[in-house]
């Protein structure tokens, strides 16, 4: 946790982002997170390259990101948010869906997108186990999913 006379960062870049979250490559979808505003809401950064497994099979000829992998990237991007606020770095948070609601697929992602993804915590308090979240993911402004989703964060 930090002390009341510092304030959590209003973001995290890769390396914080590896001491909050296990993921690792290939599966570590979010690159950066800003506009940290305590746990309400955050900003995740997601740019997207041909280089991702997923592309090899998501479409051969057609590369598009898969919607579960949008949808992983804003559940990481809620993470961070959370573990950056409450200060669990190196803390070996796990985070485990519960539930994935209202999901919507609007715009393809493909290669060479920046997909940006506005996460906001719909219920959830600091020593709290079930936390539930919202999030738009879109690229240059254009929606590309939305979903509501609830998980278990074991914070340590």
């Amino acid at each position: 946790m930090t002390s009341p006379e510092t304030s959590p960062p209003t973001s995290a870049d890769i390396q914080l982002i590896q001491r909050i979250l296990p993921h690792r490559y290939p599966f570590l979808l979010v690159d950066k997170v800003i506009d940290i505003d305590g746990i309400a809401t955050a900003t995740g950064i997601k740019n997207v390259t041909m280089n991702e497994p997923h592309f090899q099979g998501h479409f051969p000829g057609l590369p598009i990101m898969p919607g579960v992998t949008i949808v992983e990237a804003m559940a990481q991007t809620a993470a961070v948010m959370v573990g950056v606020s409450l200060g669990m770095a190196d803390k070996e948070m796990k985070v485990y869906f519960m539930a994935i609601e209202k999901a919507k697929f609007r715009r393809k992602v493909v290669p060479g997108d920046v997909l940006e993804m506005r996460l906001s915590t719909l219920r959830g308090k600091p020593g709290g186990k079930v936390w539930r979240f919202g999030g738009v993911a879109s690229v240059e402004g254009e929606m590309a999913a939305e979903c509501e989703f609830t998980a278990m964060m074991d914070l340590g």
